[in-house]
Parts: structure tokens; C-alpha cells; sequence
């Protein structure tokens, strides 16, 4: 089979700590991966889930971002327990966390 039921990007781009816009390595970005990459391969998804680290995503100002496909779901994670949830419910189970995506925040 080609491609993957789910694609998840998470940013781990990196500028220098003065620059205005931040950047999500420097947000927790990196523990944020880890459990996705992690928890998708405990739930047994390897072949059917990619994890993919990911340049900038051009979304800074909402902190660390991930996007999955093929919903184009663009969330807002601000923190480990967040990715655990989009794990969880998107990843695992399917369903789109609302409360996280940016289409929501404002």
C-alpha cells in the first residue's frame, strides 16, 4: 500500500531566541514529537501512521504547531499532555480535537 492513513508533521524549526516570532523547538516542540512519534508506535500504527519532523509551518505565533492529514487538521499544542490527546483522539481514534485547532484559537 502507498502513503499512510494518517500523516502527522510536527514543527521543530529553530531561530535564534531574540527573534520576535519565536519558534517551536524552543517551546517544547521536541517533547511534543516524542510523544506523538512514541505513542503511535506503542499503538502498534507504524505502517499506517508517519510522524514526520517538520520545518517551519509559518504558524509561530501560535506556539508548537502539528498538522495531520489527510484532515489537515492544523492544531496549537502548547503542551505534552496536548500531544497525548491528539494522539489519542486524532491519531488513534479519529476524531478531531476541536478545542486545539488554530481555526478555533481567537
Amino acid at each position: 500500500m502507498t502513503g499512510y492513513k494518517r500523516h502527522v508533521f510536527v514543527c521543530l524549526n529553530e531561530r535564534d531566541p531574540a527573534d520576535p516570532r519565536g519558534s517551536c523547538k524552543h517551546r517544547g516542540a521536541e517533547g511534543i514529537f516524542k510523544v506523538l512519534k512514541e505513542g503511535a508506535g506503542k499503538a502498534g500504527l507504524e505502517g499506517d501512521v508517519r510522524i514526520n519532523r517538520a520545518g517551519c509551518l509559518d504558524h509561530c505565533e501560535y506556539g508548537p504547531t502539528v498538522v495531520v492529514y489527510p484532515e489537515a487538521a492544523w492544531y496549537h499544542v502548547p503542551t505534552v499532555d496536548d500531544a497525548n490527546e491528539i494522539l489519542r483522539t486524532h491519531v488513534v481514534g479519529g476524531k478531531i480535537v476541536e478545542r486545539l485547532l488554530m481555526d478555533n484559537m481567537g
